[in-house]
């Protein structure tokens, strides 16, 4: 499964730097967005893809007991989708009045907003 999570997070990479290398900032925000999602992937995989128990503590144990899954990846991933969905509406935002004030989405041509 981790063979197959690789070449996922690799293909997202990819395709998020492809998408971030156009020129129009509507690309630009989609390649922020699949770079943030194969980030959070990533932080799934090093987390260890254990299919076990909920990690709590049995009455008559001190310590976990093997194997049980690490909740820590999973509330750093979301807390990080959390965070991506807001930084990702308020640049729409932007981008929705950047596109008001100058009238194009190039990058080349938002030189200045003076007009």
């Amino acid at each position: 499964m981790e063979t197959v999570l690789a070449f996922v997070i690799g293909g997202l990479f990819a395709a998020g730097l492809y998408m971030m290398l156009r020129r129009s900032i509507v690309k630009l925000i989609i390649g922020l967005a699949l770079i943030g999602q194969a980030v959070n992937l990533s932080i799934f995989t090093v987390g260890r893809l254990t299919r076990g128990q909920p990690p709590i503590i049995p009455p008559d144990a001190t310590q976990l007991v093997e194997p049980f899954a690490d909740p820590l990846p999973q509330a750093f991933i979301l807390t990080a989708i959390v965070i991506g969905f807001g930084v990702q509406a308020f640049a729409l935002v932007l981008i929705k009045r950047a596109y008001q004030t100058v009238g194009t989405d190039d990058l080349d041509d938002l030189t200045t907003t003076d007009t």
